[in-house]
């Protein structure tokens, strides 16, 4: 019973000391590199799709590709710095952000088949929610993440609640592309100026 009781006490220290440290395996290339494409597909949508209410299945996948291909880098990079990491609290700190931040990525998938099958008429509804689940996801990872990054959390659920507020208008390809793109290049600098900025050449390989 006391080799348990130990176990369990040395687990809950291990949580407790992932949960103080930051998320360092989390860089900044791959954050600039999502809002980059946010840019990027706010151009592609301006050229390619004219009304996104009339093509609501182009819009989508073309937003929904995008976010797919952003997280894809983003986890990746996660994964493979956690496992090449001395501090044993990496993959612990991976795990963490993970549960964190997945339920909004979650409920965001939800809602988006909901609207896509059920209301497509109301589809300038998303852009709004997915900014403002995307800040929730933000803000609940934050523990993990320099304090500074708190301001790109506040900054989504404001954008969100201004598409929100913009109505139909809301399908705007800017409307996505400049807040993703403002959020995560501001994200991607604050990783850098915390962990990057004076870290040893070895960190960095």
């Amino acid at each position: 019973m006391e080799l348990r009781d130990a176990i369990e006490q040395i687990t809950t220290i291990r949580t407790q000391l992932a949960a103080t440290e930051r998320l360092r395996s989390l860089r900044a290339v791959p954050v600039a590199l999502s809002g980059l494409m946010a840019l990027a597909t706010a151009v592609a949508q301006s050229c390619w799709i004219a009304d996104p209410a009339r093509e609501p299945d182009r819009y989508l996948m073309l937003w929904l590709g995008t976010a797919l291909l952003s997280g894809i880098a983003a986890s990746v990079e996660i994964a493979r710095r956690a496992q090449r990491s001395e501090s044993e609290l990496g993959m612990a700190n991976a795990r963490l952000a993970a549960i964190q931040f997945v339920p909004s990525l979650l409920v965001g998938a939800i809602v988006t088949f909901f609207f896509a099958t059920r209301l497509p008429e109301l589809l300038w509804v998303l852009p709004g929610l997915w900014q403002m689940l995307f800040g929730l996801g933000n803000l609940a990872a934050q523990q993990l993440l320099p304090c500074a990054a708190r301001c790109v959390g506040a900054l989504f659920l404001a954008s969100g609640a201004f598409c929100l507020w913009l109505g139909p208008r809301a399908l705007d390809p800017w409307a996505m592309g400049l807040p993703f793109a403002t959020g995560q290049l501001t994200l991607a600098a604050i990783l850098w100026w915390h962990h990057e900025r004076s870290a040893p050449s070895v960190e960095a390989q």
